[in-house]
């Protein structure tokens, strides 16, 4: 069955040095984009969907989610707004949380959140485990997300639990831990940070994740400077994520290379770290994608809106930088380019992930901030309720 969207004021596709197009169509055929060009020119469908001169441009990538948790960490939140710094040590809190929840909350929290994020037009998710630490329960995570998340990322390095021996526990994350998630994460983590992870031990974490076949990330540099992006260029890493402190040299080494940096605007104000560098980066060439960093410690949120006009506002880009970052950089940062389900633009022959906005640009993002704007939703070519 093929759907003509029609009568779109205003089209971001990403089709390299494609501008935005006006008055525009897409055709859409099963989970595919079919046909794209001038609402004079289409063909005919089976079912037309009339916009009213809405912008329709690709479904947000959120690249970097931590959503497999159970829990409240509102308290700490209150503390850090009157003055406390952050520290990576309240991850514990959720952990506990998380290992006293049921399997059936723990999958239905998910779906919650996954759902929210798709009413504001997220299409594609990554997620993480993390929140377990030790082997059943890590596994279970990985499972319950690989039931919803588009990409599992293994995070069992994400702090050395209470009481544990850091080399125990290294030892776990890498030999039996690694081995119960394995059939259900594409990616391995590392957060290689101070109260987390050093350089060397992060390292360690990354190998096991290449002798697995796994694609690998790093959370790096939040805290202060550190070698998280040294490392993660140094291992390829398909990303680094977070990216707050940068010398000019970690600049140079993400625009040399082919490391996503993954900023998380909506995690930055939380956390009240220093907004990470994104228009120094563009600047360079690094590859920017943008992300919700979803969880319930440092960035409750799973609004793509809210963190594009945070990178708009407040980072730098422009609002063609930041439309691309969130959707095209973060399918480049989850390896979804070269890809039969390729996504993040809008082309003939990729996957029919798309949104419209009840706005006539993609420039109402940041220009009407806070106002919910979605007005319809394409997911693999499926109309989403919202």
């Amino acid at each position: 069955m093929a759907t003509l969207l029609t009568d779109i004021g205003e089209l971001t596709t990403h089709a390299p040095g494609e501008p935005r197009l006006q008055d525009a169509a897409v055709v859409i055929e099963g989970d595919r984009i079919a046909w794209i060009g001038g609402a004079a020119d289409a063909p005919a469908a089976d079912e037309a969907v009339t916009l009213g001169g809405r912008a329709v441009l690709p479904g947000w990538v959120d690249a970097h989610t931590h959503l497999v948790f159970a829990g409240d960490r509102s308290a700490e939140f209150e503390a850090r707004m009157a003055g406390q710094a952050y520290a990576a040590g309240g991850i514990a809190t959720t952990v506990t949380a998380t290992r006293a929840a049921s399997e059936g909350d723990l999958a239905a929290n998910l779906r919650r959140l996954r759902l929210e994020a798709l009413r504001q037009g997220t299409t594609v998710l990554e997620t993480k485990t993390g929140y377990g630490l030790d082997v059943a329960f890590e596994a279970q995570s990985a499972r319950i997300a690989a039931a919803e998340a588009d990409v599992v990322t293994f995070l069992g390095a994400h702090i050395v639990p209470e009481g544990a021996d850091p080399r125990t526990y290294l030892d776990l994350v890498t030999g039996p831990m690694l081995d119960a998630v394995r059939p259900w994460v594409q990616f391995i983590d590392v957060f290689c940070e101070r109260g987390a992870f050093d350089v060397e031990q992060s390292r360690e974490v990354l190998q096991a994740g290449v002798r697995a076949g796994l694609g690998l990330r790093v959370h790096g540099n939040q805290l202060g400077h550190g070698g998280g992006v040294a490392l993660a260029v140094e291992m390829r890493a398909a990303s680094v994520d977070h990216c707050n402190a940068l010398t000019d040299h970690d600049i140079d080494l993400l625009a040399g290379s082919d490391t996503v940096a993954t900023v998380l605007p909506a995690c930055d104000l939380s956390t009240r770290q220093p907004l990470a560098p994104a228009r120094r980066l563009w600047d360079a060439g690094a590859t920017v994608a943008i992300a919700t960093n979803a969880n319930p410690g440092t960035s409750y949120t799973t609004s793509m809106p809210y963190c594009v006009a945070t990178a708009v506002l407040q980072m730098g880009l422009s609002i063609e930088e930041a439309v691309w970052s969130a959707t095209r950089g973060g399918a480049v940062a989850l390896s979804l380019v070269d890809h039969p389900d390729a996504v993040g633009m809008i082309a003939v022959g990729g996957r029919a992930d798309l949104q419209a906005l009840d706005a006539p640009s993609v420039s109402h993002l940041a220009y009407r901030p806070g106002v919910p704007l979605t007005a319809a939703v394409w997911r693999a070519g499926e109309r989403v309720a919202l």
